[in-house]
């Protein structure tokens, strides 16, 4: 009897905790867009990886994808409400929906564009509109829901898109406005622990990246003007860097070490800036070589990857902000992630995904498909925006309602 009590106690300890080849947040485990999954294909058949399945009614939105275990966790609409959603990874098939609030209605796609966060047995995840909600993993149970604008917040032109940071027993996010622009809440109870008095920003679309900075726990955050690094345990400003930003400010900051690469589109570019002491940011460059407007960048060894604007496909030096190579013509415009030294890049129109080596020595392509089906139901002005994503040997792609999942593993 001791040994079963003891089983069954480890077993559901298992089901809390996220595996190292789980993606339980936006750009997964570490925020950085890099698995460290290994074992996987390196290259495709003609026709690409095999398709395991196909979910057509997720609903339409853009949001992303956190995978633990046995389950994929997104959200979608439904009727005209905004939905948290399970799937069963082993099929595709539904485990539970739970309503948020009403849906973001926009031009360019309505619905979600948020990633949900895992975190023990608990889901964390904003809507459109700005609600967030806390939710029980297993059933989809709402636990507690607050609203951004409860804190001040006003929505951006084109929705909340952040995926809301869980750090320790916080949850960080940034409704943006007079009363402070990030605010952390007990992520038990949902009540206020802080919120950001000195910085006062409008929210854009980026979301926030934990950091060890001069012996402390801060928080980096890029709003349209400003970059800045915030105390994890009070909420004060440590440092800022202006940024001209324009538009709208999408790609999550990328911090490496003592250094904190950002880039936005509408023709701004990127920067490189360096923390002192973990008080002082000072630039080391700032370019237009990278102009990435909502793809996203990955680091790999000394070389970012992403697309630019201004010159397409891009490989550029983390440290000099030189640009090593850049190619327009192989692939459009669109969004990537990266696993054991492969790039998999998705064109925002066409729906090509594409491998290829991530390599400072120029464009090594070893596989390309067309996503298919696509759908009937994506606005004119919108396109495939949601980003891939790799868990356990699997490669999940998503369409608006239509959710594929292929099989990547080598194994």
């Amino acid at each position: 009897m001791r040994k079963w009590i003891l089983f069954a106690f480890f077993t559901v300890i298992a089901a809390n905790l996220a595996s190292a080849d789980d993606w339980p947040q936006w750009r997964g485990p570490d925020r950085s867009d890099v698995s460290a999954e290994t074992g996987l294909l390196k290259s495709w058949p003609q026709g690409g990886p095999k398709c395991l399945w196909l979910n057509k009614e997720v609903g339409l939105g853009y949001s992303g994808f956190s995978v633990v275990g046995d389950t994929l966790f997104t959200m979608g609409i439904r009727g005209d409400t905004e939905n948290l959603i399970a799937l069963k990874v082993k099929d595709g098939t539904q485990k539970w929906a739970t309503p948020i609030g009403p849906m973001l209605k926009n031009a360019y796609g309505s619905g979600p564009r948020g990633t949900p966060t895992f975190d023990k047995n608990r889901l964390y995840a904003l809507s459109g509109p700005g609600i967030l909600v806390c939710a029980n993993a297993a059933d989809g149970a709402i636990l507690w829901k607050v609203a951004m604008s409860d804190f001040g917040g006003k929505m951006p032109n084109w929705g909340y898109a952040e995926s809301v940071l869980v750090d320790g027993e916080q949850v960080v996010c940034t409704p943006g406005g007079n009363k402070g622009a990030i605010v952390a809440l007990d992520k038990n109870s949902g009540k206020p622990i802080w919120q950001s008095k000195d910085f006062t920003e409008g929210a854009q679309y980026s979301s926030i990246v934990p950091t060890e900075q001069g012996g402390m726990h801060q928080y980096v955050q890029l709003t349209m003007k400003k970059l800045v690094g915030l105390d994890a345990k009070t909420g004060n400003v440590m440092w800022t860097s202006d940024w001209p930003g324009k538009t709208a400010v999408i790609p999550t900051p990328i911090v490496h070490g003592d250094e904190v690469f950002i880039t936005s589109g509408y023709g701004v570019g990127c920067k490189l800036v360096k923390l002192e002491s973990g008080k002082k940011a000072v630039a080391i460059y700032d370019n237009t070589e990278m102009t990435d407007h909502h793809g996203g960048v990955v680091l790999i060894g000394d070389y970012l990857y992403g697309y630019s604007d201004k010159s397409g496909w891009t490989c550029l030096e983390f440290k000099t902000g030189k640009q090593v190579w850049a190619d327009k013509k192989k692939l459009e415009k669109g969004c990537l992630t990266a696993a054991e030294g492969m790039l998999y890049l998705q064109g925002e129109k066409t729906g090509q995904i594409v491998l290829i080596e991530a390599s400072p020595d120029g464009w090594k392509e070893h596989g390309r498909f067309t996503l298919q089906p696509q759908t009937t139901e994506r606005s004119p002005k919108g396109g495939i925006w949601t980003h891939p994503v790799i868990a356990n040997g699997k490669l999940y792609l998503r369409d608006q309602e239509l959710v594929p999942c292929f099989d990547i593993s080598a194994k």
